[in-house]
């Protein structure tokens, strides 16, 4: 188990980074994500089969589950679960869902503002070393509560079964066993078996989420969301036993897993590490890249420290973290409280835990409805063209361009402009 002491002292933002290099980044792999990216872009499904048979343990042949390999039931505690999952997500993901707006302008013309689903998005449910269908309720959930009438879903095979039934309780009959850069690739230009998408959306490994950000010129993508991150910044008052849990909870994501916990207390980061010593031995956690105590002189340095490191998830705990909840920026969720442990925010809550990771907090929010919605300008001149047209053309030729100037003018001299 890895565990790094650091001193925020009069830099949080070097202490950090010096964090955040503990950990692998997308740069790492970016020539042999292109590699493959170029392979199933040019190669269509014969690379595409070829690369799931090599890398993820398939055969050659179609990568489409039939509607018999889906239709697989769920222990009744889990299919529950699911239900109560997909029910929260779409409550909280309904709520992001915006109405068109009409404004009048003092000219007197009309901008409506329109959201608009795109019509086809693919899921990607990593794989690797257990299921996932919570992440599968992330993903397809938000996407239907954005209006999207397509929804695909990708993942590592051999496809679980309780993927598999989850899919089914969502009404999900397009999924495909491909995993990694290939599967992104894949849904990015489309092949002769898989349709290309409009929007891919999804936690992964460095792999895939580099592929996300190769392709993002050809296809929307709704951000860097892999590998997992947590911080915890808590007071002297913070449990010490359920910080180490959480910490180690994250660490299931897998060895590039970055946690870490920040408080100016000292003694507080004395117990975690102690705690930490005594459970990970009889916890099925795999060691994550680095488990970071940071000593901080004060709550204020303590939250400069995290904004700086701007987590995927953070955990406020105890009554003087706690009040810095409204102060947070740079997070991709806030867990408030000692029962607000960042699982919750994983399976039930009803939150998105498809969020930004490697610092992206700082510009880049969650998995939301508008990763799938497009806001169209709806322009009505009606009766301002005469003013409007005065100043365009105005702006047009001092930008040299005098056929815009014409354009407009010509719209001007109408006399009865159609509204």
């Amino acid at each position: 188990m890895r565990v790094e002491r650091l001193q925020v002292g009069e830099d949080p933002a070097g202490t950090a980074a010096r964090a955040r290099a503990l950990a692998p980044g997308g740069a790492s792999v970016t020539d042999a994500v292109a590699a493959l990216v170029a392979a199933v872009r040019d190669g269509g499904d014969r690379a595409l089969r070829e690369l799931v048979a090599r890398h993820d343990g398939g055969d050659c042949g179609p990568v489409r589950l039939t509607a018999d390999e889906l239709a697989m039931p769920l222990a009744p505690d889990v299919e529950a679960a699911v239900h109560t999952a997909i029910a929260n997500v779409m409550f909280v993901a309904s709520a992001g869902v915006a109405e068109d707006v009409e404004v009048t302008m003092p000219q007197g013309h009309r901008i409506v503002l329109r959201e608009v689903p795109v019509r086809r998005a693919g899921v990607y449910v990593p794989g690797g070393r257990t299921p996932l269908p919570s992440t599968l309720v992330m993903g397809v959930v938000t996407a239907r509560a954005a209006g999207v009438e397509e929804v695909c879903v990708a993942t590592p095979p051999p496809v679980h079964p309780v993927i598999r039934g989850a899919a089914t309780l969502l009404g999900v009959g397009e999924v495909y066993a491909m995993g990694g850069a290939h599967a992104i690739a894949a849904l990015a230009y489309g092949t002769e078996e898989v349709e290309r998408v409009d929007v891919i959306c999804g936690p992964g490994n460095l792999y895939s989420q580099e592929a996300k950000r190769q392709v993002s010129g050809v296809v929307g993508i709704d951000g860097f969301y892999g590998p997992s991150d947590v911080l915890v910044l808590a007071d002297e008052s913070a449990d010490p036993h359920l910080i180490a849990l959480d910490l180690l909870a994250q660490g299931e994501h897998g060895p590039e897993t970055l946690v870490g916990a920040v408080s100016d207390d000292a003694a507080l980061l004395d117990a975690v590490r102690d705690r930490i010593d005594e459970l990970a031995p009889e916890r099925p956690s795999s060691e994550p890249a680095a488990i970071v105590l940071a000593d901080a002189p004060s709550m204020p340095a303590a939250l400069a420290f995290a904004e700086a490191f701007a987590p995927e998830h953070l955990e406020l705990v105890g009554p003087q973290a706690e009040r810095l909840a409204a102060r947070v920026r740079c997070a991709g969720a806030v867990f408030v409280g000692a029962s607000g442990a960042t699982a919750f925010g994983d399976y039930v809550a009803g939150s998105n835990h498809c969020l930004p990771t490697g610092g992206a907090a700082r510009f880049a929010s969650g998995l939301s409805p508008r990763a799938f919605r497009r806001r169209v300008s709806q322009v009505h001149v009606d009766a301002a063209v005469a003013p409007l047209a005065a100043a365009g053309a105005a702006l047009a030729r001092a930008e040299g361009l005098p056929v815009h100037a014409e354009s407009m003018e010509a719209r001007a001299v109408v006399e009865n402009p159609r509204p």
